[in-house]
């Protein structure tokens, strides 16, 4: 275990705690389906642009046969699911998302 963490550290820093959505991207029955290659493109292209325009504060593409990707949401759950049913990997069965309420700590980075 790293460096010694007081209860105070422990509480000043829990107070800092912010609300986001977290969206889980499961790979779904319809993964593989024609057209497939062109439908995934355009779930990137619409993945990266709500990160560039703040919707999504953290973009985590999975890497296995079961989990397409995690995404850190700026909006509340019930908006994170109107947002995710928009993908077209989801509307095309490629994808299936479950959002859950999360919080995460200001300042937090991905290591460069």
């Amino acid at each position: 275990m790293g460096a010694a963490i007081t209860d105070e550290q422990i509480q000043e820093l829990a107070a800092t705690a912010k609300p986001f959505s977290l969206a889980l991207l499961w790979w779904g029955s319809e993964r593989h389906r024609d057209g497939a290659a062109a439908i995934e493109l355009e779930h990137q292209r619409r993945m990266v642009s709500l990160r560039v325009d703040g919707t999504i504060a953290v973009l985590c593409p999975g890497g296995d046969d079961t989990l397409a990707g995690v995404a850190v949401v700026t909006v509340s759950p019930e908006e994170a699911e109107q947002v995710m049913a928009g993908d077209p990997c989801v509307q095309a069965g490629m994808i299936r998302v479950e959002v859950h309420p999360g919080a995460g700590f200001p300042g937090d980075t991905v290591p460069g």
